[in-house]
């Protein structure tokens, strides 16, 4: 008996692989369906688009006699799963010329692409366009439209448009409630959530991985044990998307320990459970964890998603292992992941941070596609590398590229005319914000403010700035100040700042180093041994200033006039070939920064084998000549090794690349990229 149309396609629509439509596809042209029926022609488009196999459902669309509006819709779909969003948007453009009728399934792709290119007006067009469809007012079209508001962070609109829906379902209020677990808008999430259980809603189905991901946002335990224990009273502890949001709930709480037992109880490891608890390592610095992890997930034979690429490649990044961050970006590009956005930003952000400015601009430049993530990324790197004019400039790239600034965006721009003093550029950008794009400052953008006229002196305008707050001020707030007046020898404002840090528990003891610092260098060495006596009685101890450098994959590591390493000869000799050489130049050391009450011989001393020189040395042992150097340090480098390393940069002639605990410093033929200003 011969099948009909009827039949082909309901045997297309059978979930199957994609090799079984490609081997059903031959059977319909066989049978002359292909050219007679457009209802079948629909059926194989789809089965091929939902497989993934894009290319071969477009030559069936290409192929058609006749096409309708689910045949459009079907391939629109396809295009916006697949993130090809300018390909979806064209075929649109087709269909409307075409005159066919919109339809539910034709808003949401649009949507979806809207959504996928960042792309504001062209969603507000879609709603538009939905208003005025009488046949789609449906919950379906709306539940579309409040997930494109939320996404673009548009919270205003997403809840004009809640509070006007004349029907509801679970759908909404899962994507308001993700909307706001999204923007860290905790209570009105826990709200909505409370006005679910209300409204008896299917407990099954309530949001509980949205709550999650807004206690691990907030942080806030408490929250996050009270839907734990909701869940396993439902028995739904152990299922994939609930098990996977506790892993990362309890990893952004910092307990470790909680999200280790969830991850460890989970039967179905999924690639999802192993990236949650690797991301969960990185957060939480144990970062040799998340890599020993990781080849645990490959052993396992679990293949890596781009969000497992992107916490592994930001673990080498923290950890500065370019050698490792190369071989990350080689699997990368062998597992097909280096064309997704969320890789190629990852990879950015770790050429950045390993001092390889020129390859994290690369990575930029060779993106097929981009987001405001990726943007973000390079305005950071800029930002970190002191180089402001080009920070702004990206800014304004991305403005034009039509891509929407957040605040992560202005909080990248704000710091990038900090480390360059741009107070006024600094202004203008913080009241653009506000006024143009409407986005509430954090209290990350009045640090940021605060910080950039206390490095110029504006301390009037800072005392301003703090009455005007809307935010209670912090321990970063005053550091800030208290660094601007170690840099301007404001010693008043300096007791009062460190009073502030004082008073708010702190166990930090770096304010008290700082205003210790501050009195040694004025001379006042009876204060300055007072504030030392209140540090130590308070069991606070100074942090360790170290250095460490990769030579052959391999990380060494450096503290000041370090005698353990096996080469410390070698090193002290090329030092001091480096300080003959530097001496017939006209360095003069600066023996202000050997903050001891000790005499001038042991304070020139106490200079030459400070950390990032003993690793500058030892990488000029073990490198091939002209190769750069790359020093990581966890304090900020002092005035004297800054001098130093830009000699030795030109006498050596080679590229040294220093990241202190707060910016880059790249120092070439006696210069230093951040303009002696830091």
């Amino acid at each position: 008996v011969a099948p009909d149309r009827v039949t082909v396609s309901t045997v297309l629509n059978v979930p199957a692989s994609g090799t079984v439509t490609a081997s059903l596809h031959p059977f319909t042209v066989k049978l002359g369906l292909l050219r007679s029926s457009v209802v079948v022609c629909n059926t194989l488009l789809d089965a091929y688009c939902k497989h993934g196999l894009l290319a071969a459902g477009m030559r069936v669309f290409q192929e058609m006699p006749h096409r309708d509006s689910v045949t459009y819709n079907a391939m629109m779909m396809g295009c916006s799963k697949e993130g090809l969003h300018r390909e979806a948007l064209g075929l649109f453009t087709d269909m409307r010329r075409a005159g066919l009728d919109a339809s539910q399934f034709t808003f949401s792709s649009m949507l979806t692409v809207a959504t996928g290119m960042g792309d504001l007006h062209l969603g507000r067009q879609v709603h538009g366009l939905v208003a005025r469809a009488t046949s789609v007012h449906n919950v379906f079209v709306k539940n579309s439209l409040l997930d494109f508001y939320s996404k673009c962070d548009c919270l205003a609109e997403m809840e004009k448009l809640f509070d006007e829906m004349p029907e509801r379902d679970n759908v909404s209020y899962n994507v308001m409630i993700s909307g706001y677990a999204w923007n860290r808008c905790a209570s009105r999430a826990l709200r909505l959530f409370r006005e679910m259980q209300i409204l008896c809603f299917d407990r099954q189905a309530l949001p509980y991985a949205s709550l999650l991901s807004v206690a691990g946002s907030l942080p806030h335990i408490g929250i996050g044990k009270q839907i734990h224990a909701q869940l396993v009273l439902l028995g739904l502890s152990s299922e994939d998307l609930a098990g996977n949001a506790l892993i990362d709930m309890y990893s952004k709480c910092g307990m470790l320990d909680a999200a280790k037992t969830n991850f460890l109880n989970k039967n179905d490891k999924t690639g999802v459970s192993w990236t949650a608890m690797i991301t969960g390592y990185v957060q939480n610095g144990q970062l040799e964890e998340a890599l020993r992890l990781f080849c645990d997930m490959r052993r396992a034979g679990l293949s890596p998603d781009r969000a497992t690429f992107s916490s592994i490649i930001k673990a080498s990044s923290s950890l500065a292992m370019i050698g490792l961050g190369r071989q990350l970006h080689s699997y990368t590009i062998r597992s097909g992941h280096i064309s997704s956005v969320f890789s190629g930003s990852a990879l950015l952000d770790m050429y950045a941070k390993c001092g390889c400015l020129d390859e994290a601009l690369q990575t930029f430049d060779e993106m097929p596609e981009r987001n405001s993530i990726s943007w973000n990324a390079v305005i950071s790197a800029y930002a970190h590398y002191g180089q402001a004019k080009n920070a702004i400039k990206v800014f304004e790239g991305m403005l034009h590229y039509g891509f929407k600034p957040d605040s992560v965006t202005f909080l990248s721009v704000l710091s990038a005319c900090s480390h360059n003093g741009l107070a006024e550029e600094c202004m203008k950008y913080f009241e653009l914000m506000e006024d143009e794009y409407g986005i509430s400052p954090w209290k990350g953008h009045y640090a940021c403010v605060i910080d950039t006229l206390g490095r110029v002196g504006r301390f009037d305008k800072v005392q301003k700035m703090l009455s005007v707050m809307p935010f209670e001020d912090d321990p970063i707030i005053w550091s800030s100040i208290l660094h601007s007046c170690r840099i301007h020898g404001n010693q008043d404002l300096a007791r009062v700042a460190a009073e502030k840090l004082f008073s708010m528990g702190s166990t930090d003891a770096t304010p008290y180093v700082i205003l210790s610092n501050i009195y040694a260098k004025a001379g006042k060495w009876e204060d300055a041994a007072r504030v030392k006596k209140i540090m130590r009685n308070r069991g606070l101890r100074k942090e360790s200033g170290y250095s460490w450098v990769e030579v052959k994959q391999k990380i060494y590591s450096f503290s000041s006039n370090d005698q353990t390493n096996p080469m410390i000869s070698e090193m002290k000799e090329e030092l001091e070939r480096l300080y003959k050489e530097m001496d017939k130049q006209g360095y003069k050391p600066d023996t202000s920064c050997a903050l001891h009450q000790v005499d001038d011989d042991l304070k020139l001393e106490s200079l030459k084998y400070h950390s990032e020189r003993l690793a500058i040395a030892f990488a000029l042992i073990n490198t091939p000549l002209g190769r750069p150097i790359r020093v990581m340090k966890n304090l900020s480098a002092c005035l004297d090794c800054h001098a130093a390393i830009k000699m030795m940069s030109k006498i050596v002639n080679r590229d040294i690349i220093v990241r202190d605990s707060s910016r880059f410093h790249h120092f070439k033929d006696g210069v230093c990229s951040c303009g002696d200003y830091w």
